[in-house]
């Protein structure tokens, strides 16, 4: 799974820990999220879509592995 956290929150000039706080995580969580390397709970992704205001398939996708 891939995803344009880090894209989303430069557009709204959110820091990485403005982002972990609004979403009630840690700003390392914020960090392995941008960095593809931690898939966030079905909650969590609809936080941050909704921070962003934006549906979670335009911040996430799932890539089919071949």
């Amino acid at each position: 799974m891939t995803n344009r956290i880090k894209e989303f929150r430069i557009r709204q000039e959110l820091t990485q820990d403005d982002l972990a706080k609004k979403v009630n995580v840690r700003r390392e969580t914020i960090v392995f999220l941008e960095k593809n390397k931690y898939n966030p709970s079905l909650r969590l992704a609809y936080d941050l879509a909704k921070v962003f205001g934006v549906a979670i398939e335009e911040l996430f996708s799932f890539e089919d592995e071949k």
